[in-house]
């Protein structure tokens, strides 16, 4: 075989090699373009799986929350009230609470209970109650709370017009609950009162803190109130009842004594206001009240909560724990902001001791 023709084979060899790489390299492309294509297949038929699971997921979902409210706005709950006295701020948080029921159209029979004043009552009320195996019960001022989250840890309790539920034992933590106890809470701004007093009462030295020792509430906010004297430089002595029975002997002991007089959200002295107002009236102190049912009833003016509010914030909480399924042991508990505080004046009271009330700007005034 010449060179010639050695060679050519060569070439030809040469040639057929780089066409057989080029049919090879073609054929691994198409090959891996296949694979690809059914990796992005499979990818996408997986995707829509998930997306076909989580949109069956979310019907059901849906589905069992419709059901849900379905069967809650058919039903009608059991609601107890325990309400330790009948005077106007507490009576007002009770329609507060059911008015915020009713704007959110919720069904409920009610059972409205007053333990006139006395914690044997108030204990014989919250057995009834938890035995009648209510779906929440509304309890309204310190010792009716109190009562009733003692006889039980299962129903879901709303407390209001409490001053401090975790000081009085009723809650852990006032912020987070961890019983079966929340609410809202009646603390109102007695040193923005303090200063109302000094406004109002500018010549006044000596005042007489009222109120009954029985109650935590009242021991706290005078304890407040003391604080508050003592930063402005106003003397004080305190005169307490046990009971509504020694309010006008306590309050006559005070003539001579003191400038004037000052009530915290005290139910006790609440209850008895028309005979502290008429004592103190009749002999010129005035009184400066925690709260606006006392000034209707005769005491001289506050810078205080509504009632009507702080109940019906109640009210907003039980719809959250009825109809929303709301965990009422991390509910915390309500305030209402200063904003919300109101300046009232009783112009009656105010002209029968010659004090002129005409410098108290957005004033609400009672007669």
């Amino acid at each position: 075989m010449n060179e010639y023709v050695v060679q050519r084979r060569i070439q030809i060899m040469k040639k057929n090699s780089k066409m057989l790489a080029m049919l090879m390299a073609g054929a691994m492309t198409i090959l891996l373009a296949g694979c690809s294509s059914d990796k992005a297949a499979a990818k996408t038929e997986a995707t829509e799986a998930a997306k076909t699971t989580a949109a069956s997921e979310q019907t059901s979902e849906k589905a069992s929350e419709a059901e849900t409210e379905a069967a809650t706005a058919d039903k009608t709950f059991k609601i107890g009230v325990i309400q330790l006295v009948q005077h106007a701020a507490l009576d007002a948080a009770n329609e507060g609470f059911f008015a915020a029921l009713d704007e959110a159209g919720v069904k409920y029979e009610a059972d409205q209970k007053n333990a006139s004043g006395e914690q044997a009552n108030c204990l014989t009320i919250a057995e009834k109650l938890v035995n009648d195996k209510d779906d929440l019960i509304l309890a309204i001022a310190t010792p009716a709370a109190q009562a009733v989250a003692g006889v039980t840890k299962d129903i879901p309790i709303l407390l209001t017009a409490v001053t401090d539920p975790a000081e009085s034992g009723l809650v852990n933590d006032n912020k987070n609950p961890g019983v079966n106890v929340s609410g809202t809470s009646d603390l109102t701004p007695v040193k923005e009162q303090i200063e109302l007093l000094q406004k109002v009462l500018p010549e006044a030295k000596h005042i007489g803190l009222l109120y009954c020792s029985a109650e935590s509430n009242s021991v706290l906010q005078i304890s407040m109130a003391k604080e508050a004297c003592d930063a402005a430089g106003i003397t004080y002595e305190e005169y307490t009842v046990p009971s509504s029975n020694e309010i006008q002997s306590v309050v006559e002991s005070m003539v001579g004594k003191v400038d004037v007089i000052y009530v915290p959200t005290d139910n006790v002295i609440a209850a008895g206001m028309s005979t502290v107002a008429m004592i103190a009236n009749d002999n010129k102190i005035p009184t400066i009240c925690g709260e606006a049912g006392m000034v209707e009833a005769g005491g001289l003016a506050t810078y205080g909560i509504d009632y009507y509010q702080l109940g019906y914030m109640a009210g907003e909480q039980a719809v959250d724990i009825l109809v929303n399924g709301a965990d009422i042991t991390t509910m915390p508990i309500g305030y209402l902001p200063a904003d919300r505080c109101e300046l009232t004046v009783n112009k009656t009271t105010a002209d029968a001791l010659g004090i002129d009330i005409s410098g108290l700007e957005n004033a609400v005034v009672v007669e």
